[in-house]
């Protein structure tokens, strides 16, 4: 039988990339068949707060088991900007990209703009017996690279074109799906929490 988990995220990039490395052995299902649940207030101070408040969240509330991220890109010159506010650093995505560029126009510097991309995912998993008790599995994944100062790259999203990775000279936005899945932080949290996962649902 195929077990069901609720994704907490309206994002529909994330909902694409999750599905695919879950592939057919579970069944995901969105904050969207559920529209009387309000979201939640992402206010916690760090990825993995803001992750497992979500999950929670949507795990109390439906009685599923609810998984959810929290990610973005911190960079090192920035002080860790934009860091739990990388969805919120300006309206829209290209506003975003342009203001972290802004930013870092003054650093020539290679060495100077590193960054990484963080993914913090939360696993929450109700109680049978009792509807406001859960437990909690916790990951968090990396992948490190440069902020360049021209974005390159049609793939991927958010903050993608401008942040290559030396190893594959690319940008994250230059790699296959397949390519990204296997070395972005999200795929390295996944993963890790697939192997987690299957027993605990």
């Amino acid at each position: 039988m195929k077990k069901s988990l609720l994704l907490a995220t309206n994002n529909p990039n994330k909902v694409v990339e999750v599905k695919r490395m879950l592939g057919e052995r579970i069944e995901v299902v969105t904050p969207s068949s559920y529209p009387d649940i309000s979201e939640p207030v992402e206010d916690g101070s760090t990825f993995l707060e803001n992750a497992k408040l979500k999950a929670e969240h949507y795990a109390l509330r439906t009685g599923m088991p609810a998984l959810a991220d929290d990610s973005g890109l911190v960079i090192d010159s920035l002080g860790g900007a934009p860091g739990i506010y990388s969805a919120r650093y300006a309206e829209t995505p290209q506003a975003r990209i342009d203001r972290v560029l802004k930013e870092m126009s003054t650093i020539t510097n290679p060495a100077l703009r590193s960054a990484r991309f963080v993914c913090a995912m939360a696993l929450v998993i109700p109680s049978k017996t009792d509807s406001q008790a859960a437990s909690c599995i916790a990951v968090v994944g990396t992948v490190e690279g440069q902020i360049i100062d021209t974005m390159r790259g049609n793939s991927g999203f958010g903050y993608d074109p401008i942040f290559y990775l030396p190893s594959f000279n690319k940008t994250m936005a230059e790699l296959s799906m397949e390519e990204k899945n296997a070395i972005s932080h999200r795929g390295k949290a996944l993963a890790t929490m697939q192997l987690l996962m299957y027993s605990a649902i």
